[in-house]
């Protein structure tokens, strides 16, 4: 059989003028007011956003080792329900993704499983120990062709390792995306470092943890000539340090997670272990500086963290549970609710910050591409004016640890297009053997 084609009409490309955009082949083959083809799947945009597929550069699927918690099919059909068309796989597994043949196995299984390309993230030390450098090169000629990597979930924290890994990487166009948390000032942290862990009697997590390491490794990076990404930025001070460095024209990027806009530590007051993550929520001023931080381009990116766990590692109490939350499923509704709704950024800001710049950090090609004749048709069309209460035992994830359990946010993805093939169409998954409307 061949290809279904679609027809999307009167869409608004980044949420400008409407007009009609028609798939075929597996990219935008014609796009126009006046665009038919009788053998298209009509969809009526009517009232919708069209944007490129998302991308995120930072998600945990579990898989190989955790698949109680989550697997790529798993992950990768919840990316879809999120408009995400591509993922970065974190390199944390049981075996750790720190060899070639892992890599490769991981984007194999991301193939196959069809609904949103898998880029995965290689280890920058053996097993994450931090002790050696891991196959850097190997993985980058691997068929996965790794360009990203990171021992998120533990810190690179010796200063010369991580200067090694910084000067190896520049050999294939790499970058180190740095987990940036001095362990010997988080040991035993529980949540953020302030008035409400003192309050909780919580041992606390300073927010100095994050920024000395930020600081440190700008340097670093300037040094050698190479490319930083900091992963996860949560605090005031981080910010700060990132524009710093971009004014000293250092090559650095930085992301913040959903959570981390819109969440702060007040929630821990009921000791609900959903919202134990790490880094930790912080503070209101923090988050009304990663916000204003993301509006005037100093934070170039949102990456979710979708960290899934299975409810035994969640359904306990604090100091036993595990850090982290899901996210793939709510990111772009959170980023509409605080950015787009507020003000701060445009649609067509929405598609830099979630599309077209992952993947350039990710050195993705054929992912957040333009809205135009002979690109690929990696889309996602969103329903900006509708508002839907968040409920986690209906999504896609195999882990319902969502800190938005039962709260209202702005947005639903419609549908999401790989290839020009529905992965999500009317808000379903569509394996594309269902009858859709014409």
């Amino acid at each position: 059989m061949s290809p279904r084609k679609y027809l999307l009409q009167n869409v608004a490309p980044y949420g400008g003028a409407r007009t009609s955009v028609l798939l075929a082949d597996g990219v935008i083959a014609a796009m126009g007011a006046d665009v038919s083809d009788d053998e298209a799947t009509i969809v009526d945009g009517r009232g919708l956003v069209l944007l490129p597929g998302l991308v995120d550069l930072h998600t945990h699927l579990r898989e190989p080792g955790r698949e109680d918690a989550e697997t790529i099919r798993t992950g990768t059909r919840a990316a879809a329900m999120g408009g995400f068309t591509a993922v970065h796989a974190m390199a944390n597994t049981t075996p750790t993704q720190d060899t070639a043949g892992v890599v490769e196995q991981v984007w194999r299984l991301g193939r196959e499983a069809g609904w949103a390309d898998v880029h995965p993230i290689g280890a920058v030390t053996v097993g994450l120990e931090g002790e050696r450098l891991a196959e850097l090169g190997a993985m980058a000629d691997s068929q996965a062709q790794v360009r990203v990597f990171s021992d998120d979930g533990k810190c690179v924290h010796d200063p010369v390792l991580m200067r090694r890994a910084l000067e190896y990487v520049k050999a294939f166009d790499g970058v180190v995306a740095q987990h940036a948390q001095e362990p010997r000032l988080t040991e035993n942290a529980q949540m953020h470092e302030g008035v409400v862990s003192a309050e909780l009697g919580l041992a606390g997590w300073p927010a100095v943890a994050e920024e000395a390491i930020i600081a440190r490794d700008v340097l670093l990076a300037e040094h050698v000539g190479s490319r930083l990404h900091v992963c996860h930025l949560s605090t005031a001070g981080s910010v700060e340090i990132i524009r710093w460095a971009k004014s000293r024209g250092i090559d650095v990027t930085a992301e913040v997670t959903p959570h981390h806009l819109i969440l702060t530590d007040e929630l821990a007051r009921g000791y609900d272990p959903t919202f134990k993550v790490n880094p930790p929520l912080r503070t209101q001023r923090d988050v009304e500086a990663v916000r204003a931080g993301l509006a005037d381009g100093t934070i170039d990116i949102v990456a979710t963290d979708h960290a899934p766990h299975t409810r035994e590692d969640k359904d306990c109490e604090w100091a036993a549970a595990a850090f982290g939350m899901t996210g793939l499923e709510t990111a772009l509704s959170v980023v509409q609710e605080t950015m787009v709704d507020t003000g701060r950024l445009t649609w067509a800001d929405v598609a830099r910050v979630l599309s077209e710049t992952p993947a350039k950090i990710g050195r993705v090609s054929d992912h957040g591409r333009p809205i135009a004749v002979g690109e690929p048709a990696n889309l996602v069309l969103v329903d900006p004016d509708v508002r839907r209460v968040v409920n986690p035992d209906e999504q896609a994830t195999k882990s319902g640890n969502s800190p938005f359990r039962g709260r209202e946010l702005s947005g639903c993805v419609v549908a999401t297009f790989l290839r020009g093939r529905a992965t999500v169409l009317d808000g379903a998954s569509c394996d594309e053997d269902v009858v859709v409307r014409r």
